[in-house]
């Protein structure tokens, strides 16, 4: 499986890339001006790190995802008659780190310096984009629509001016469970296994504000480090210590493991589940191998249509992503939320490369994500992608969601996640 990862990311950065040379932009008195690193007359280059191998490889479907709306940008013609964004061909290179943070230090250098990309956007994990957000913002590269919900993407933007994220941030995300447990189980014993990194503490710091008071209620806190592959002894002590509401808050590996080992040990808490591990691909996985009582009943949230939930067969947007998925990506699976995520977010970043102008600079493109607003296809109706000079949080809008005999559906209102709302 490594092994087919890693020659479909070189086939995607080979089949993409018909650079051509001739840098150019024009000042406003017409002149001819050398433009920003990855733009020509005919092509923009664009860049991502993603773990198309590695333990938590299951995410690799989100660049293939992107790569497919790009192509499809790319055959289409706009409302200006032309291909791609203004005539250009979007170039979209994405590299393997495998989830190491050294391995994206190497990749992005490599993307930057040699490559020589325009912009990154989408590159997935935390503590992976923490470690070239410096590096960037010093040579003033813009990192974009990150593919991680930690709450310093939109908080930290005074300091980090060229980076921005994208989904909602776990903290709200976290906060969502705890007031459903307030309102539901105020007295309620809970555990915690979380991820051991930024990621995992901001989970814990929304469930921490959305219990309030309450937050002495958690009786029990297994982490577990990135790199592991089980928690066999993390859920034993949180079965041990009479938790019945448990919160999972890991990548999807980890959670799936910890949703069978679960129900193995006859574990059976209330279980409240992170979204990112939360798609119907992984929860298949583990009623596959844990059985229905493994998953039946577990709450999460979301601000994606499902492409597996037939709620959505006559909807616009979805009818849209299984033509792309189908024609640009077919050896995915149609009903994979992880490609939809993909698409979403590359919907996202042509709209950012339209509002920066048919000349683009990676000046213009930081001004065009500060003044985002509109709908996108492939997210809840009533969820916006709105953004202000002082408002980084793209997307801050979700709903809570449960699961039953093998699927997902919504329930409650769309809630607002930042305080003060929009």
């Amino acid at each position: 499986m490594r092994k087919k990862f890693v020659l479909i990311g070189l086939v995607a950065v080979t089949s993409l890339t018909v650079a051509l040379p001739g840098a150019f932009g024009k000042t406003a008195a017409g002149t001819t001006t050398a433009a920003d690193p990855g733009i020509t007359s005919r092509t923009i280059t664009i860049g991502g790190t993603f773990p198309l191998s590695g333990p938590v490889s299951r995410y690799a479907p989100i660049a293939f995802g992107m790569k497919a709306y790009f192509s499809y940008i790319n055959a289409r013609r706009g409302t200006d008659g032309k291909r791609g964004v203004y005539g250009r061909q979007i170039v979209f290179k994405f590299l393997d780190d495998q989830y190491n943070p050294a391995q994206t230090v190497q990749a992005t250098r490599q993307l930057v310096e040699q490559d020589r990309v325009f912009a990154l956007f989408g590159g997935l994990g935390t503590e992976q984009q923490q470690s070239v957000r410096s590096f960037l913002n010093q040579r003033k590269v813009p990192q974009l629509l990150v593919s991680t919900g930690a709450a310093t993407w939109g908080r930290d933007y005074k300091q980090y001016p060229y980076t921005y994220g994208w989904q909602p941030d776990y903290v709200s995300e976290g906060r969502l469970y705890g007031r459903h447990i307030v309102e539901n189980s105020p007295n309620a014993k809970i555990g915690i296994l979380y991820q051991n990194d930024d990621y995992g503490k901001d989970y814990i710091e929304g469930l921490e504000a959305g219990l309030g008071a309450r937050k002495s209620q958690i009786i029990e806190r297994q982490g577990v480090e990135p790199t592991s592959t089980d928690t066999r002894s993390q859920i034993a002590r949180l079965r041990a210590s009479g938790a019945d509401t448990f919160a999972i808050f890991v990548t999807p590996s980890l959670a799936i493991g910890a949703l069978i080992v679960a129900d193995a040990l006859n574990f059976r808490p209330q279980i409240y589940l992170n979204s990112v591990s939360a798609t119907d691909t992984f929860m298949t996985i583990a009623t596959q191998r844990g059985g229905a009582d493994a998953t039946d009943g577990v709450i999460s949230a979301t601000y994606l249509k499902d492409p597996a939930s037939p709620k959505w067969a006559g909807d616009a947007g979805m009818q849209q992503f299984k033509r792309l998925q189908a024609k640009y990506y077919p050896q995915g699976n149609p009903n994979d939320q992880l490609i939809l995520y993909g698409m979403a977010k590359a919907h996202t970043t042509v709209q950012i490369l339209l509002l920066a102008g048919k000349n683009p600079t990676r000046a213009s493109v930081l001004s065009a994500a500060q003044r985002l607003d509109f709908a996108n296809p492939f997210l809840l109706p009533g969820v916006k992608v709105k953004t202000s000079k002082t408002d980084r949080f793209l997307i801050s809008q979700q709903r809570l969601l449960r699961y039953q005999s093998g699927t997902w559906n919504e329930f409650g209102p769309l809630v607002e996640g930042r305080p003060g709302g929009r």
